[in-house]
């Protein structure tokens, strides 16, 4: 049953992929096709992943498809959790994106880069021939090349630096694999469990962990995450930021569980870039204007995060503590669950949002939620979750991996200890900063004060309610029944950390505990009992002492200072304070000038402006780019158009080569 499935979710997508290039978006009757096709595809590998993930490995030879080597298939119970994740936000996603074609937005090749994502995510995650995983991989760099474009003049500078930092992690990534096949005299993904620990299988480790961190956002690979996700149109964002993303925690997951030991300074190098990357992302986007920016510099935040889960995992691999690894890897993939569905939901409920707005201002954005309240309580309940507030998915995911560090005790090297002390202490930074960035999408763009709007607003259609459905109410249902959660995580993550490791998380049926007994516990199922009848009691006193007064309404003079009389604080005003708290990580710079009078006698305004610096972007990739382009002018002395030169040229390379070759044999 799951090969004709897949080959049917294949066949769907191609169709709609050749329905919207010869036919296209301009005609009205048949726009709407390709993201159909996307849908009904997407069903059939959510039903792959559920029947995988709870069943036996099913692995298929096809032969020599591609005229290297063997080309395999492989469909086990860690395939089958990330096949379930990708169709679910495939069919969330293209309900939304039906909805949104219908108002005639799409251009020409925007489905079709969507449905190559789609399934170059699913060929990676089934790939187990290191041929058609690296071919997949390439194919969806440049989808992602071709969505951002979409045919936009302005969105050819994100498009090709989205390219050029895919590449860059692509040939890491590349190189990382190659080595270790090599090494094994095969292509077949399950033989890397051969390779010896050697420096050889740490320096792959290492490029394969800095080619699958370029494509989620690890620093110093992210400036081009909130760039792209902008310029991305419509719901294909969240076919970037939430779908395709996870193929890149998919490759670090089942790379860990092919390979031996890891080095301990692999593991220490990505705690501390994982907190860093968290810190950075959630700290642009809590000054960010735009709400796309925001949101899209949250999804750096949010690698950052899992990264650390994952450097946990790591790090209890590298000290032979099973136990903590299991702990870090599922912190890590409810996390990963978590960020997928809410990062989903925001993007698609920004698109109709925006849509009634005009633009992604935030302060232009005022109160419009109340216009779109399904897609106001989507984008809230979104929010909630990345926030880590509960009792949200969010909220438990943070907890765990909150707990996940604090075992650094049980590890014996130092290093280990003080990697991970300084991860928790910048997850705990970042998810403080977290909740004031989402405060104010929310009270700027669902709770504030509403505006007059141009005509009425269209509905979002049947398709996206029930896409916008799919996305959020997972973020607060999934939170309830944690525990079964984890017991269908415990299938696919077993193939990585053992058969017992996950599952020693759960104290009883529906307690969740650390791997330490006795440490501390939480049930997220009792917080969905718990908070509703502590908020009613609350309430209830409330009313009780003040006599009905709490619901008298006061007329007060309104307090203006740093704010609007329209819309209350702005979203410049709210983000000021921190600017100044995390203005090293910013690099802010304020400037205070006088604007000339606009009539005689007027005390001149004073302005204060506040610019912020990506300090990655200013002292990196600037003065990388100025080298580089340094050099290439240096070249051009070497290009005599002799051929004999050339000659010379490719001797001398192929010399160096056999030296490296034999320096690391």
């Amino acid at each position: 049953m799951i090969g004709p499935l897949l080959v049917i979710a294949f066949g769907l997508w191609a169709a709609g992929a050749v329905v919207d290039l010869t036919l296209g978006p301009r005609h009205n009757a048949v726009r709407w096709i390709p993201y159909l096709s996307a849908a009904v595809g997407s069903a059939l590998v959510a039903a792959v992943g559920v029947h995988a993930a709870t069943g036996t490995p099913r692995l298929f030879d096809l032969g020599a498809t591609f005229a290297f080597g063997r080309t395999l298939v492989l469909v086990d119970p860690l395939a089958g959790l990330f096949l379930t994740l990708t169709g679910v936000l495939g069919v969330a996603i293209s309900g939304c994106a039906i909805s949104w074609s219908a108002r005639g937005e799409p251009r020409r090749g925007t489905a079709s880069a969507y449905l190559v994502i789609l399934g170059a995510a699913t060929t990676i995650v089934v790939s187990a021939d290191v041929f058609s995983f690296l071919f997949a991989w390439e194919t969806l760099t440049l989808a992602f090349f071709g969505l951002v474009g979409s045919g936009r003049r302005r969105a050819a500078t994100a498009s090709w630096l989205t390219l050029g930092f895919g590449k860059v992690g692509a040939g890491a990534l590349t190189i990382g694999v190659l080595l270790t096949a090599a090494t094994n005299h095969s292509t077949e993904l399950d033989t890397l469990h051969r390779l010896p620990h050697s420096t050889t299988e740490a320096i792959a480790f290492a490029l394969v962990v800095v080619g699958f961190g370029a494509k989620v956002g690890l620093v110093p690979f992210h400036p081009w995450v909130p760039v792209a996700y902008q310029e991305a149109p419509g719901p294909t964002r969240a076919a970037m930021a939430g779908l395709a993303a996870n193929v890149g925690f998919y490759g670090l997951w089942r790379w860990l569980g092919l390979f031996g030991r890891p080095p301990l300074w692999l593991a220490v190098a990505v705690l501390v870039l994982g907190g860093v990357t968290a810190v950075v992302g959630i700290a642009f986007g809590a000054v960010a204007g735009q709400l796309d920016r925001v949101i899209a510099h949250s999804s750096v935040e949010q690698a950052g995060v899992i990264l650390v889960g994952y450097g946990v995992a790591l790090a209890g691999k590298a000290t032979g503590e099973p136990m903590v690894a299991a702990l870090g890897l599922l912190a890590a993939s409810l996390q990963v669950l978590a960020h997928a569905l809410a990062k989903s939901a925001l993007f698609g409920a920004s698109t109709f949002l925006q849509a009634d707005a005009g633009t992604g201002a935030l302060d232009a954005l005022s109160g419009v939620g109340r216009h779109r309240p399904v897609s106001g309580l989507a984008f809230g309940v979104g929010s909630l979750t990345l926030a880590g507030l509960p009792p949200s998915l969010g909220f438990v995911s943070e907890w765990l991996l909150l707990e996940a560090l604090m075992q650094e005790y049980r590890l014996g090297p130092l290093a280990a200890r003080l990697a991970m002390a300084l991860a928790g202490a910048l997850v705990a930074l970042s998810l403080g900063v977290a909740a004031l960035a989402f405060v104010r999408l929310v009270g700027l763009a669902v709770a504030g004060r509403t505006s007059a709007r141009p005509g009425h607003p269209t509905a979002e259609g049947a398709a996206a309610i029930a896409g916008l459905a799919i996305l959020a109410v997972p973020c607060l249902g999934l939170a309830a029944v944690t525990p079964w959660v984890i017991r269908y995580l415990a299938r696919g993550l077993a193939e990585v950390t053992g058969p017992p490791g996950v599952l020693s998380a759960l104290k009883s049926p529906w307690v969740l505990q650390p791997v330490v007994p006795n440490f501390s516990i939480l049930s997220p199922s009792w917080l969905f009992v718990v908070l509703p009848i502590a908020s009613a009691v609350v309430l209830l006193v409330t009313v009780v002492l003040s006599g009905g007064r709490v619901a008298r309404i006061r007329r007060v003079p309104p307090w203006t200072s740093a704010s609007t009389a329209v819309s209350g604080y702005t979203s410049f005003a709210y983000a000021n304070p921190l600017r100044h708290v995390l203005a090293n990580v910013l690099g802010s710079r304020r400037s205070v000038a006088r604007r000339p009078a606009s009539r005689p006698g007027e005390a001149a305004p004073v302005v204060v402006e506040t610019v912020v610096t990506e300090p990655f972007v200013a002292y990196l990739f600037r003065p990388a780019r100025a080298l580089w382009l340094w050099l290439a002018v240096r070249a051009r002395a070497v290009q005599s158009g002799r051929l004999d030169a050339y000659v010379a040229y490719m001797l001398g390379a192929l010399a160096i080569l056999l030296v490296v070759v034999a320096a690391l044999h």
